[in-house]
């Protein structure tokens, strides 16, 4: 008799198995029908585990996992915020000063619009005395057209022989060139809004009557870049001097190929760089912590860890996680989870508002104990898995739940790193942010061509953010770069 389809497990696509094969393993006896029966067992439990594990993968949106919100489709979640409710009304607050368009008392353009004859009866008015005056002021761009200015340089001859030129100013340096406004309009289009280079040459030429080529433009991007070497070198410096930074990296395609930007943030400072790798070989390149002294915030990848900084980690992973693993895997501690770290969070916050620069012992004490709560909770719904029946290579998967709950214990200071130290924040929303612009670019304008220009733009955009950060507008900031004042001569403070 030909051996059943079932016998084993190992055979990736079976045949049905007919009755008369199951009437032929009955007469086999015993043994036969328990091996069957264990191979059947064996194969249902792997395809048990891997439809749970596609059933995860389908369940997945922004809300429960780090995936962005444009990977959501159509199927877009039902919103479901953690944040509590303020209690205000929408709208501008109290002591909010507002940008209402106000007044001007010395308008640049006065029109006086007269009265010639009464609307009425059409007695002529002209020869009257006005009685008074309605004001309204409308506020307007000027029509904008290039303003060229020739600079003469004299040329003189001393009773010497000697010719002397008069010097030109610094930066006119072709017969016929560009100024810096028209420069720092084009790199602010490009390198702040986003603008891919035929329309913004398309735009140029639209306000300004600028016929500016794509090569023309390449060439002011390459120059700002250089111009902004600098100062990035010396954001770099003051972030590898900084007590806390927010470290964050996201892929961006440049020649076809998946590369990693990396970020490195604090309130008042940016750093972009792009790097073919994701771990250690591009974090040194870009220079921030290697030899970093304070506390890395970051997402727990594990390539951080190779460096002997001290590290805290983004909650807002943890909470959508925690909303993942409560929804989809209906474990109940993990909302326990999420309430413990937003009731931590609102501790801190109330602390911090009532100008405490740590939380009180016994409120510290009670936090510890709720973690821990947590984390027997967490244990106990996901005990330790059974050992393999057959020796495989590597320690047994013990599944997302279960390496959540190891993490929470065993980095527990890095978890809750905000709770000891309230200069370490609760999320790393900072790094987030930061990069979230550059991930836009990548969809207007698809991937980097050329290394060279990727560089540019990152030394541009860390230069731009840096500025805004300080309370510096970035069409500013890019002005000063072309007229050599930038915004940053060093690192900010």
């Amino acid at each position: 008799m030909k051996k059943p389809a079932y016998a084993t497990a190992s055979q990736p696509e079976p045949l049905a198995m007919t009755r008369e094969d199951a009437l032929a393993v009955f007469r086999l006896g015993p043994d036969a029908v328990a091996d069957v029966l264990l191979g059947m067992d064996e194969r249902i439990r792997a395809q048990d585990a891997r439809i749970a594990k596609l059933e995860g993968m389908m369940a997945k949106n922004s809300r429960n996992s780090s995936k962005p919100p444009s990977s959501d489709g159509l199927a877009k979640p039902a919103p479901k915020s953690l944040r509590k409710k303020s209690g205000r009304k929408p709208g501008g607050q109290q002591g909010h000063p507002g940008g209402t368009l106000e007044r001007r008392k010395n308008p640049d353009v006065v029109e006086a619009h007269r009265v010639d004859r009464c609307e009425k009866c059409g007695c002529d008015l002209r020869n009257e005395k006005a009685q008074g005056m309605e004001q309204r002021q409308v506020f307007d761009i000027p029509p904008v057209e290039l303003l060229v200015t020739e600079h003469q340089a004299e040329v003189k001859q001393c009773a010497c022989g000697h010719t002397t030129t008069a010097a030109f100013p610094e930066g006119v340096v072709a017969p016929v060139q560009y100024g810096p406004c028209i420069k720092a309009t084009a790199i602010y289009l490009n390198g702040y809004q986003l603008l891919p280079y035929a329309r913004l040459c398309e735009t140029l030429r639209d306000l300004f009557n600028t016929p500016l080529s794509e090569g023309t433009l390449a060439n002011m991007v390459r120059q700002a870049g250089r111009l902004a070497q600098g100062s990035v070198d010396g954001i770099r410096d003051a972030l590898g001097a900084a007590a806390v930074v927010h470290f964050d990296e996201t892929g961006m395609r440049r020649n076809g190929k998946t590369n990693w930007m990396h970020c490195a943030s604090t309130p008042t400072m940016s750093l972009f760089t792009l790097h073919n790798r994701r771990g250690m070989e591009a974090m040194d390149a870009a220079g921030v912590l290697p030899g970093f002294a304070g506390t890395a915030v970051h997402d727990y990848w594990k390539s951080y860890y190779h460096y002997k900084c001290s590290h805290a980690l983004c909650n807002a992973h943890h909470l959508r996680d925690l909303t993942y693993i409560h929804e989809q895997m209906e474990q109940p501690w993990a909302e326990e989870a999420i309430g413990t770290l937003l009731s931590i969070k609102e501790g801190v916050e109330a602390a911090k508002a009532a100008g405490s620069a740590a939380l009180a012992p016994d409120t510290l004490r009670d936090f510890e104990q709720r973690w821990q709560q947590v984390l027997d909770q967490g244990y106990a719904a996901n005990p330790d898995p059974p050992p393999p029946k057959k020796k495989k290579r590597g320690p047994p998967a013990k599944g997302k739940a279960r390496n959540l709950v190891e993490r929470f214990d065993h980095r527990r200071r890095e978890v809750l790193a905000f709770m000891h130290d309230f200069d370490i924040p609760f999320d790393n929303n900072l790094a987030e942010r930061d990069l979230r612009m550059n991930k836009v670019k990548q969809k207007i304008s698809g991937c980097f061509r050329d290394t060279g220009h990727s560089e540019d733009f990152c030394r541009i955009r860390s230069y731009i953010c840096t500025a805004r950060k300080n309370t510096t507008g970035a069409f500013e900031a890019l002005s000063g770069l072309f007229q050599a004042h930038p915004a940053m001569s060093a690192a900010p403070e």
